[in-house]
């Protein structure tokens, strides 16, 4: 068995091509890309099962309260917006398991698919985009991409520990095509664009 081994790894090393190899150039392709790339968010996002919340230019964060209709703990990652339960580093993944609904801010989004993208920057626990009921997220619109080709260029898919993308709430359909949210994470996501 080892004598296989040694024959397969000698042929490998003998055939190894030496040198500086750069990798293929890919395109972002963007000759589709809108002008507008909130329109495509939106329609992709609603698609998805997400919401888009309204702005209100005089109280900004007027829609994120009006969305929390439930009782229950309310977690806020974001400065903008006071949640009643505080995420210090003495939190556990399981201690965001009771919470209603979670604020949150996504690093950017993308127009093509309506996702989110996390890190733990924006989560301080990563479990805080999965376990809530409910994830309200501000997004700021100038921080949308085109599709994935782009994304994967932003600097967090480098320097992040931990990220993960989002498409709308939780979801499943069995045989008879019942649709149920919120079968494996949040039941409900809605985004409000702000800077």
């Amino acid at each position: 068995m080892s004598g296989s081994r040694d024959a397969i790894l000698g042929a490998i090393r003998n055939n190894h091509i030496q040198g500086e190899h750069p990798r293929p150039a890919v395109p972002l392709f963007d000759q589709a890309a809108p002008a507008d790339l909130k329109v495509l968010f939106q329609k992709s996002l609603e698609r998805m099962g997400g919401k888009m919340l309204i702005p209100d230019a005089a109280d900004p964060m007027a829609p994120v309260r009006q969305a929390i209709v439930k009782p229950g703990p309310v977690v806020s990652c974001v400065p903008e917006f006071e949640g009643d339960m505080k995420i210090t580093p003495q939190t556990k993944p399981t201690d965001i398991a009771p919470v209603e609904y979670a604020v949150l801010r996504a690093a950017f989004g993308v127009a093509e698919t309506g996702s989110l993208c996390f890190t733990e920057k924006q989560l301080h626990v990563n479990t805080t985009g999965f376990l809530p009921q409910h994830l309200i997220v501000l997004l700021d619109p100038a921080q949308i991409v085109y599709n994935l080709h782009n994304a994967y260029q932003r600097p967090e898919w480098l320097q992040a520990h931990y990220a993960v993308f989002q498409s709308g709430p939780s979801a499943t359909a069995d045989i008879e095509g019942v649709l149920v949210h919120g079968a494996q994470g949040v039941r409900s996501l809605s985004v409000l664009l702000q800077p």
